[in-house]
């Protein structure tokens, strides 16, 4: 609390803390010029990034705030200006008091069903202004949610909004934001849209009645494979919102309801209830009630276009948090290190003790597992086998049509997780060949919420035009014990 009383920019005096996130701390503040109270919202340190990496945080965020600030709507906090602190820039808003939606659900809280639409009537009219201003959120969450006075809902911290037509300062396959509400295009480094902050609504929504985000793993890169491959566990608790959360949170972008459509839905929720609607808000805009779009729960198993199936190696890069797994790909050879190809032959191969062959059809491929691991996730594009403790897994993976190289988004699903996860540690990205193909190998180290993984990933393409993966992970303390696992699966992986 050293920061308490300084004043910063020469006019707003640090009163009191009232929030901290993943990118920076919130203040009370006075403002000195003006006599009045405002949030000013600090960016943290960021030791782990470069120079230039900060200079394009620090532009980012000064330039999207400032985009934000055009927004004039009840329910959107009002940006009053963007100054500098020691050279990082900090986020002057309104200050609204009372607590987020966020403290509401906190512990595993929750709304009834009639309450939650209510806020989220409030939601969604907000993003209608944004959106209708060329303007993004791409962080909406209950922590962003303010619950003022007189029933007033407030959508804040649009610093890392973005501006329609502007140019982008986020670099290919990076995301920003927060994971549990980030949108499985978002999530695939595929490009974001008024559908992926309705996407976002429809996970808070979810954590309103059900008491917890809808995909939430044990670790932040676990939580993102499974935006990007599981399907939805539909909500038990949500009443009459239940169709409209589900369609929110269907996974291709043009099956999720339009802002109008979720309006509509929303307020029919709250007739029905006999709930006084806000008539501060603004109407739909359309007087005849129009359908809402069925949402997808499998659109990632169903066959996708090229640019997404490119972004599914997420599913072994994210996959990282996972399972959990570990072991070495390397040879030494005159003092320098390569990567072991394993046999030409892989039919050669004896299967190991402890080893039984699985086939699967749909995917084309057979390999060995050790006995006692079982499937899990299993999809049109990749399948995974997950040791008896859940700790530890193996994951094969296609992509079609292949790159010339999977070094090339290895690297891109890469800038996924450096800024988003800073316990992240490439250990080696290294190009190689395997079975006389253009081959990639990726190992990294990341935090999770008890432990630290280990991770190791093979991508070669095949003479078929396909991509195959093979990927393991498991605790960095076991990672001797599970390395072997690997090595088997690639000598013993076959394809028809």
């Amino acid at each position: 609390m050293s920061d308490q009383g300084r004043l910063v920019a020469g006019r707003y005096r640090l009163a009191e803390r009232i929030g901290r996130g993943g990118m920076g701390t919130v203040w009370c503040a006075d403002d000195e010029v003006l006599d009045r109270r405002v949030a000013l919202k600090q960016l943290h340190e960021h030791p782990h990034l470069s120079p230039d990496e900060l200079g394009t945080l620090y532009e980012r965020m000064r330039r999207e705030a400032r985009s934000a600030a055009r927004v004039t709507h009840p329910g959107v906090v009002v940006v009053h200006d963007v100054v500098e602190d020691e050279g990082r820039p900090c986020v002057v808003m309104e200050y609204v008091p009372g607590p987020t939606l966020g403290d509401l659900l906190r512990d595993g809280r929750t709304l009834p069903p009639h309450e939650a639409a209510r806020i989220g009537l409030a939601m969604v009219s907000a993003l209608r202004a944004a959106h209708a201003a060329g303007v993004l959120h791409r962080d909406v969450k209950p922590a962003n949610v303010l619950l003022g006075t007189g029933d007033r809902v407030v959508l804040t911290d649009f610093g890392i909004a973005m501006t329609a037509g502007s140019p982008t300062l986020t670099r290919t396959g990076e995301m920003v934001g927060s994971i549990d509400y980030m949108a499985p295009e978002r999530v695939r480094g595929l490009a974001s849209g008024p559908s992926s902050d309705l996407w976002a609504l429809g996970a808070t929504l979810y954590q309103a009645v059900e008491g917890r985000p809808p995909f939430r793993r044990p670790t932040a890169m676990e939580t993102a494979y499974a935006i990007a491959t599981h399907p939805l566990e539909p909500p038990r608790r949500a009443g009459p919102l239940g169709s409209l959360v589900e369609s929110l949170l269907a996974r291709a972008p043009e099956e999720r309801p339009s802002a109008e459509e979720a309006e509509r839905a929303l307020r029919d929720v709250l007739r029905e209830r006999g709930t006084a609607l806000d008539t501060r808000l603004p109407p739909s805009g359309r007087d005849q009630p129009q359908p809402i779009r069925a949402g997808a729960t499998a659109a990632l198993a169903a066959p996708a276009r090229a640019p997404r199936r490119r972004r599914l190696l997420l599913a072994a890069g994210v996959a990282a948090a996972a399972l959990a797994t570990g072991a070495t790909l390397y040879g030494t050879r005159g003092g320098g290190t390569t990567a072991s190809p394993g046999p030409t032959h892989p039919s050669s191969t004896p299967l190991a003790k402890g080893y039984h062959l699985v086939h699967e059809k749909k995917l084309g491929i057979s390999f060995p597992v050790p006995d006692g691991w079982t499937a899990r996730n299993r999809t049109a594009e990749q399948v995974t086998y997950a040791a008896p403790s859940g700790l530890a897994g193996i994951t094969i993976g296609t992509v079609a049509p292949a790159g010339p190289n999977p070094a090339a988004h290895f690297t891109d699903i890469e800038a996924n997780t450096k800024v988003t996860y800073p316990t992240y540690r490439r250990l080696r990205m290294q190009r190689t060949t395997f079975r006389e193909q253009p081959a990639a190998v990726w190992e990294f180290t990341f935090q999770g919420r008890a432990r630290l993984f280990r991770a190791i990933d093979l991508g070669y393409g095949h003479e078929g035009g396909r991509e195959y993966d093979i990927y393991l992970s498991a605790p960095n303390v076991q990672w001797d014990t599970y390395r072997p696992v690997f090595d088997r699966v690639r000598d013993g992986f076959r394809t028809r």
